[in-house]
């Protein structure tokens, strides 16, 4: 049974969800016991004591950096307690290969008073910054022992000595209703648990992995499985603490009996310099070796997009017609019908008063946008059900159930979830995809809704679960079924999955080829999402900035384009038929910003560039730094509220460069690779182009 389903299944459930949450508050124990055995590899060494206590070492060019104490890494809680302490017994080395790659395997063996713990740590030869750590939990007594929850790879990082704060930077991927920064920094008193199961009805899902760095150095955890798991990451500081915390967590419950083995999930261990980029590199490429696959984007995914979501779900279809000769004469090259244009969630047809002759209405719709030279986007929610909507009238046997039988709520549409592991759920979802594309002939799909990141467990008895953790680790095969739907109606077509705020769900990456900053609260979200995303899908798929009306200050074209991402807005324009929020309206200064800000976008398209994330620290470097590379040349953007100094510009070859601050067309001079600076002086952005004399 998965994690979530054991704990909501039976009021055992409930004592192990509080004794976990007691175990998340604690900090992890140092110790100062002798040495048992270090696990040697070329980048990473894990030191372990007596107890089995451990210290995680990073060596970078033959040199060792200890990141913090001795803790109780690897724990599981019974009902009579945490156990932490296991006295050493004996370790074993051999090669291995697998699926990853090959290496070295080692076995460590601990004895407890009734249970043994032994660890069995993967060390590959082509990741050598990395551990895989898995731990395995045998019943050695007499009498059964009730397990409530365990907790692995609980490591500490300590502050480097007279650092002032911040003195630790992190990537977090849990996905809340506040829709925190996935980037922030970790000042004393801190505390996530980034649980990736539901942390509100309908947010929750994300990446498996954290990651706390310090100027020199860092570390990240997370799971290798290939499915979501509803687990844990908690990271904390203690308000007086000059450490932090991180690891991966879970609750299970579960009485083993004499002779009976435990073994958690897969889980690794990766220490890296600079920023957290290297590490979910890292683990996409762990991921792809193990089988999944990422798509490539075609060419029009970079096309900047205009979004008719700035006259509301009132738009009427004249408001839209009268705009595009603006959208296209300001270089866009999509047009995306918004939420407004159905009956309902789950009720995936024309309104009438909007498209009177259905589907005939939708497709002249299209037929328009097609005729003013643009590439026409379709706005959807799949998994949401209006109450009285066709599919809950029609198929209420699909509805995801709570325990108590009721229905899942999705807040904002005050929808209801459909269970994502119905193969009926998927063939109605792969079936509107067909329509959208094929017959009312749709370029692509904007697919919305926070709810989509993940799902909760499913106790509908007719649905005939093996656990009711199917639903949630059923997420990503249902937006499997629309990928492959998309793909067979129409192989050019673009996919964008949009978790409104969320943090991303790895599982659902190899089903689209458009990421987006989604309904981004600031230009720091659009920067750190964007490098967030690149880190985890590479450059074949295309980032979207979202709208730029969500930016700081709603005019930031130059945080989408400095890290590669694709331009786009939901102006109104004032011309047009009908109601229109005054915010929103595209005015003549505006016209005149945002045909400059497309046609730099075009001239550019750093979005199809190759984003250099390992450049910059994007915690610690002052200014905050991104760069990528196209052809030749290198493109830099530093961004701060006011700055005056000198830039470093990093990854540049041995050779002479022309440099060209390319949003004001300045030529500022020549600059001598590999390492060259450059007096700034900039309020909130500089873009430069360094091009090879």
């Amino acid at each position: 049974m998965g994690l979530s389903a054991v704990l909501l299944s039976s009021a055992r459930a409930g004592r192990a969800a509080a004794v976990l949450l007691a175990i998340l508050a604690l900090p992890s124990a140092s110790a100062g016991a002798a040495g048992a055995v270090t696990v040697q590899g070329k980048g990473i060494e894990l030191e372990f004591d007596g107890r089995m206590y451990c210290r995680v070492v990073a060596v970078f060019d033959g040199s060792r950096v200890e990141l913090g104490p001795l803790s109780a890494s690897e724990t599981v809680q019974t009902a009579a307690g945490e156990r932490r302490d296991f006295d050493f017994v004996n370790h074993t080395e051999e090669p291995f290969s697998d699926a990853i790659g090959s290496g070295r395997r080692h076995r460590l063996t601990g004895r407890g008073p009734d249970l043994e713990k032994t660890l069995e740590i993967l060390l590959y030869d082509e990741w050598p910054n990395v551990a895989v750590v898995q731990a395995t939990y045998s019943n050695s007594g007499t009498s059964g022992v009730v397990l409530q929850a365990w907790g692995q790879g609980l490591y500490r990082i300590a502050a480097l000595p007279g650092d002032r704060e911040p003195a630790f930077w992190s990537y977090q991927s849990g996905s809340y209703e506040k829709r925190p920064d996935w980037v922030l920094p970790v000042p004393p008193g801190f505390r996530q648990e980034n649980f990736l199961g539901m942390n509100a009805s309908d947010y929750g899902g994300g990446t498996p992995v954290v990651d706390v760095w310090r100027r020199d150095v860092g570390i990240a955890v997370g799971h290798l499985e290939m499915t979501p798991r509803n687990v844990y990451l908690p990271v904390s500081r203690q308000s007086r603490d000059r450490a932090a915390t991180l690891g991966v967590k879970g609750a299970l419950s579960r009485t083993l009996a004499p002779g009976e083995r435990f073994t958690t999930l897969k889980t690794f261990v990766a220490v890296h310099r600079g920023d957290y980029f290297r590490a979910l590199v890292a683990y996409r490429q762990l991921m792809l070796r193990q089988g999944i696959r990422l798509p490539t984007a075609p060419p029009s995914a970079f096309e900047p997009i205009w979004c008719a979501w700035g006259y509301g779900r009132d738009f009427t279809p004249e408001q839209v017609f009268s705009t595009l000769p603006l959208v296209k004469q300001l270089g866009f090259g999509w047009a995306t019908l918004d939420d407004g244009w159905q009956v309902a969630e789950g009720e995936w047809t024309p309104v009438p008063a909007k498209f009177p002759k259905g589907d005939a209405d939708m497709k002249a719709l299209v037929d328009r946008i097609h005729a003013a030279g643009l590439k026409a986007q379709l706005w959807w929610s799949p998994l949401a059900a209006d109450p009285g909507s066709r599919t809950a009238r029609e198929h209420p046997d699909w509805l995801l159930k709570n325990p108590d039988g009721s229905t899942r709520e999705i807040t904002w549409w005050d929808a209801r979830y459909l269970c994502p592991a119905l193969e009926g759920v998927r063939e109605d979802a792969a079936a509107f995809v067909r329509k959208a594309l094929g017959e009312w002939g749709y370029d692509g799909l904007k697919i919305d809704g926070q709810h989509l990141n993940g799902a909760p467990a499913c106790f509908a008895p007719a649905h005939g679960h093996a656990s009711p953790e199917d639903a949630s680790e059923g997420v990503p095969a249902f937006f499997r079924a629309i990928w492959e739907s998309a793909i067979a109606t129409r192989p050019d077509a673009v996919v964008e999955i949009c978790p409104c705020g969320t943090a991303y769900s790895f599982f659902t990456l190899p089903y689209l080829n458009m990421t987006v900053a989604s309904d981004p609260e600031s230009s720091w979200q659009i920067r750190s999402k964007g490098k967030t995303l690149k880190a985890l899908h590479g450059d074949s798929i295309a980032y979207f900035g979202d709208h730029v009306e969500l930016s700081t200050g709603g005019e930031d074209f130059a945080s989408t384009v400095g890290v590669g991402g694709v331009v786009g807005t939901n102006f109104a324009w004032p011309g047009a038929p009908g109601k229109k929020d005054e915010q929103l309206l595209l005015t003549r200064a505006r016209e005149e910003k945002w045909a400059f800000w497309v046609k730099l976008y075009q001239e550019k398209r750093l979005s199809q560039g190759e984003y250099l994330g390992t450049l910059y620290d994007i915690g610690f470097d002052r200014p905050e730094g991104h760069a990528v590379r196209k052809g030749e040349s290198l493109y830099y953007a530093f961004y701060a509220d006011r700055f005056q100094g000198s830039v470093e510009l990093r990854g540049l070859e041995g050779r002479r460069y022309r440099i060209r601050d390319y949003e004001a067309g300045r030529d500022l001079g020549v600059v001598e690779g590999p390492k060259a600076t450059l007096g700034a002086s900039f309020k909130d952005h500089l873009l430069l182009e360094a091009r090879p004399e």
